[in-house]
């Protein structure tokens, strides 16, 4: 079963979705509100991919949180995700052993189908 991980509101994920929908691909939705993933699932994460591609410095989040002053390194980046899940970039896609980060609709249809 492909998992989703990422906020209803968010368009990135909304794309996925209706990706998912459109191709009637089943998966499901893991909302970082009502579910947040902790430090063991991001290394997980992080063995699949980089601290660059995971953690999203665009976010009003990070904005908020004034962590470009903080010029943080590659572990204090993790440290944030594990407790602010919503300095993940979305949506996280796990399937078959593998991860996407973000919405590209060419690398979905190379993906999925």
């Amino acid at each position: 079963m492909i998992k989703v991980y990422g906020i209803k509101n968010c368009d990135s994920v909304k794309k996925a979705l209706s990706f998912f929908k459109k191709y009637d691909i089943a998966f499901e939705l893991i909302d970082f509100k009502t579910t947040p993933v902790g430090c063991e699932k991001i290394s997980l994460w992080l063995e699949k991919t980089d601290i660059k591609t995971l953690f999203n410095t665009r976010s009003t989040t990070y904005r908020n949180l004034k962590l470009k002053e903080l010029n943080l390194d590659d572990m204090g980046k993790k440290e944030w995700l594990c407790k602010e899940n919503l300095l993940i970039k979305r949506p996280v896609v796990e399937y078959d052993d593998a991860l996407l980060v973000g919405f590209n609709e060419e690398i979905y249809q190379r993906s999925f189908l």
